[in-house]
């Protein structure tokens, strides 16, 4: 095979796989609350070994405009005093994403836009929960980075365990 064939053979290819296009149109905070609970009981003293929990659920929605897709994050930190249980903060952040996705076939784009999407606009809900936390009087709470992929995989095996145990029983 010459090396004009070989190149014919990869343009012939590239020509019917799709090219995958992803743009972050907008990306903006839907809502946000920090809740301080520790400063309102007015708890003090050096010990305060905090006990960090963090809930992270996604939502996606196709927009009226083609190719547009609206893709929320949704996070609830809370941090509890490990010695006695006494919350210290609250954090929940709704953050959005506004993405125009083309070249992706329709059977992918539902794990790519519950994995692709919330993984580009994370550090950004990573920087404001970090900023929040420390002009709440914190140290600032850097999150671990979140395996958008396992997340999705567990949500699929929810769903289908609660399908099941919906299944009539055959007699």
């Amino acid at each position: 095979m010459t090396e004009s064939e070989s190149q014919g053979g990869a343009a012939s290819n590239a020509a019917t796989t799709p090219k995958v296009n992803m743009h972050i149109l907008a990306q903006y905070m839907r809502d946000l609350s920090f809740e301080n609970v520790a400063a309102q009981k007015k708890l003090q003293g050096s010990n305060v070994q905090p006990d960090i929990q963090v809930q992270v659920s996604l939502d996606a929605n196709k927009r009226e405009a083609e190719n547009q897709y609206e893709v929320g994050t949704k996070f609830k930190v809370t941090s509890k005093n490990k010695s006695d249980g006494e919350t210290l903060f609250i954090v929940e952040l709704d953050y959005v994403g506004l993405f125009l996705i083309e070249g992706v076939p329709q059977e992918q784009l539902h794990p790519f836009l519950l994995i692709e999407c919330p993984r580009m606009i994370f550090p950004f809900a990573r920087r404001i929960i970090s900023d929040v936390t420390r002009d709440g009087g914190y140290p600032p709470l850097n999150l671990d980075t979140v395996d958008f992929l396992a997340l999705y995989k567990q949500e699929l095996q929810r769903q289908a365990e609660k399908k099941k145990a919906e299944a009539p029983v055959a007699n």
